[in-house]
């Protein structure tokens, strides 16, 4: 038995409300009253619909008489016509409140189908781009209680959902503060049983939100806190979450470190999401996995740049040498512990569609945070590195 008396179950204050703990699950019946919700819309994706970790939701939920619904139609990157289906079905089925079970996309879409069930405009005029958030209205917003099964996008404390929008062919980022949820439940349980592939990619997806907030030269020093604590949980529990997928300890700080990387993003992103947002929309791939391919390539093209974040970073981290070039070999070697292939080819990009993607990358909101001025040439330059 685990002694996990170092991390026990807590209820934490936040923008949004974290009940942390193996078991919280449990717990949901009494998130959504706190929320003033009591006839929620499950939302989660079709593959997970039928897995323990929903299926324990819903057993939950049944057990204590909460009347709900389910919609599970999420693609793994979720589209606009999925936000739309997710809407109907919640005015269809007199709903109150949305609970958001899953990976990412899970809750990026149940954030996204809870804003829209109170606006007028489409979903695409609230791309985070300059004042279109202000565009919402946030009169009488649907509760949202997040329950992450992964951790990696840190989603249920985030205030934004990516959608792709199949018309344009690309991923939009939808923002607005009321999007983040009300309650969040961070149960280690949920996760155990996660594939290893899954637990590295995802892993991978939390360290590359913590990593490329920390080295861009935007100035944000409460994100760059968040960001290295998460980086320092994650260099220690993400090899032992994929080692071993029952360790709740590791499997405990891989969900708070997600969390906190994603209230660090705030701060700004880089290349690898401006370039995984892209490849994502050509090639419909896993996010998760695209940054942690593209991470060491797009941290070596902006060495020059950030050589001096990089190299605290080093020592922050204890990492053998000390320099900038040591948190490159990190991720060289933490990807190939994870089992990660080093290249874009072996996940079946091709370089037919690279301008495609380029093109894609330096509109991407993310872009503007790269220490090194992201422009086309710096794009081709790093998917040059990435598919060799």
């Amino acid at each position: 038995m685990l002694d996990l008396s170092s991390r026990p179950e807590r209820n934490w204050s936040w923008p949004t409300s974290i009940l942390f703990g193996a078991g919280r699950v449990a717990d949901l019946p009494g998130a959504l009253r706190d929320a003033g919700a009591s006839r929620p819309l499950v939302v989660t994706d079709a593959a997970l619909v039928s897995m323990a970790p929903v299926q324990s939701a819903i057993a939950v939920l049944r057990g204590a008489g909460v009347p709900f619904g389910l919609f599970s139609a999420v693609q793994p990157n979720p589209t606009g016509e999925a936000v739309d289906a997710g809407v109907a079905a919640f005015v269809a089925g007199g709903h109150d409140s949305v609970i958001a079970i899953g990976g990412g996309s899970a809750l990026d879409a149940g954030k996204a189908v809870a804003l829209m069930v109170r606006q007028s405009r489409p979903i695409w005029d609230f791309e985070d781009v300059g004042d279109n958030w202000k565009r919402v209205d946030t009169s009488n917003p649907v509760p949202v209680v997040a329950v992450p099964t992964t951790a990696g996008t840190g989603s249920e404390l985030g205030r934004s959902s990516i959608i792709t929008d199949t018309g344009a062919g690309r991923k939009m980022i939808i923002f607005h503060p009321v999007m983040m949820p009300d309650v969040a439940i961070l149960d280690p349980d949920l996760t155990v049983g996660l594939p290893p592939a899954l637990t590295a990619s995802t892993g991978m997806d939390a360290l590359c939100h913590a990593l490329e907030t920390f080295i861009t030269p935007n100035f944000h020093p409460m994100a760059d806190g968040l960001a290295l604590q998460a980086l320092r949980m994650i260099k220690v529990a993400l090899p032992c979450a994929y080692a071993d997928g029952a360790d709740l300890e590791a499997r405990s700080d891989m969900l708070v470190a997600s969390g906190m990387a994603c209230v660090a993003l705030q701060k700004g992103l880089g290349g690898v999401h401006a370039l995984s947002h892209a490849l994502g929309a050509v090639y419909d791939l896993p996010h998760g996995l695209l940054n942690a391919i593209l991470l060491p390539h797009v941290v070596t093209e902006n060495l020059g740049a950030a050589r001096q974040r990089l190299t605290e970073l080093a020592g922050l981290l204890d990492l053998p040498g000390g320099e900038a070039e040591s948190v490159i070999a990190w991720l060289v070697d933490l990807r190939a512990t994870l089992g990660i292939p080093g290249s874009l080819r072996a996940i079946g990009v091709s370089r037919d569609r690279l301008q495609e993607v380029i093109a894609l990358a330096v509109q991407d909101p993310c872009a503007a945070a790269n220490p090194l001025p992201f422009d086309e040439d710096v794009a081709r330059q790093m998917l040059g590195r990435a598919m060799a």
